[in-house]
């Protein structure tokens, strides 16, 4: 591998170590309510991306001048999986529903499946079977009863993984759009979430150090500068390694709340887990043979390298 492909490889690596942190950073910044936090840490990661344009004495209002449905492409996946995600890890617990909001990368080959140029195989079939085992395994807790606002939690987490696994593969037809867009996106979608808590919610402030540095982790990082490395990772990287390592952000995530004691070690949290992981690995066997093809061949549909391409997230 080139040095400038391996650069770009680890540099899109480092999004999904920092969407691991996702759920984690979220539980830690407390009752905020969704669309408050959204708004905050969507402003955070804005503000990075106008630092950086200000320190490399750019104009970065260059970048934002895109087409009206690149903008709504754009604000409606960050704005739109965020907003759900947020409000699912308030009403379910966070390990479980972060969890379900993982199946993405799984719901992404499927979906690049049905892509012109692909085919949906009995491999992606069965990885979507395994998913759904490991979701049912995770809204059945021992006791048999589920916890007040826990069932939509869930539906939420799930609508997560449908929204970003969407945008991901609608977005593969943009790929002219600058990373410096992000910016924009992230900006538009911190004032809808004012609107949206203004109109919806009541204003809860962190109540200690612990929650603001969260939130302010949650900015810089998850919902900040990960979405402008997983861009630069997937136009010039191996796309093939970095859609094997997005499947190993349900883990890394599970694994972070269990150890500051946020989410409790089980035998079925461990095995949906497993499962997760072992749908995704299915479901993208075949996806990445199709893009070895696809290499070979490069006549085919660019479409069918979105299973190994891209990704949310945050969260």
């Amino acid at each position: 591998m080139p040095a400038g492909q391996r650069r770009a490889t680890l540099v899109g690596g480092l999004a999904v170590l920092m969407w691991s942190a996702l759920a984690l950073l979220t539980t830690a910044a407390g009752p905020v309510p969704p669309f408050q936090l959204l708004s905050l840490t969507f402003a955070l990661g804005a503000l990075l991306a106008g630092l950086k344009w200000w320190w490399q004495g750019q104009a970065g209002w260059r970048h934002l001048v895109q087409p009206l449905p690149v903008w709504l492409l754009g604000v409606g996946g960050l704005f739109g999986y965020h907003a759900v995600y947020f409000t699912a890890l308030g009403l379910a617990p966070p390990a479980e529903a972060s969890l379900i909001a993982y199946l993405w990368p799984m719901l992404i080959v499927l979906f690049a499946a049905l892509l012109p140029g692909g085919r949906l195989a009995a491999r992606h079939v069965a990885g979507a079977l395994l998913g759904l085992l490991a979701t049912i395994l995770l809204v059945a807790p021992a006791g048999g009863q589920l916890g007040a606002g826990a069932p939509l939690g869930y539906l939420a987490a799930a609508a997560c993984a449908v929204i970003w696994s969407a945008y991901s593969v609608a977005w593969r037809r943009h790929a002219e759009v600058p990373s410096d867009a992000v910016a924009g996106f992230l900006a538009v979608s911190a004032v809808l979430g004012a609107v949206a808590h203004l109109g919806f919610e009541r204003t809860v402030w962190p109540t200690d150090l612990v929650a603001w540095l969260a939130v302010v982790g949650l900015g810089l990082g998850p919902v900040g500068a990960a979405f402008f490395c997983w861009d630069y990772g997937v136009k010039r990287g191996d796309l093939q390694l970095l859609g094997v390592l997005a499947y190993a952000t349900p883990v890394l995530s599970t694994l972070a709340l269990v150890a500051v004691g946020m989410a409790e070690a089980s035998l079925h949290l461990g095995l949906a887990c497993l499962l997760i992981v072992a749908a995704a690995a299915l479901a993208g066997g075949l996806a990445r043979r199709s893009s070895q093809k696809a290499v070979a061949n490069p006549s085919q549909d660019r479409s069918l390298a979105v299973g190994q391409t891209d990704g949310g997230g945050s969260g």
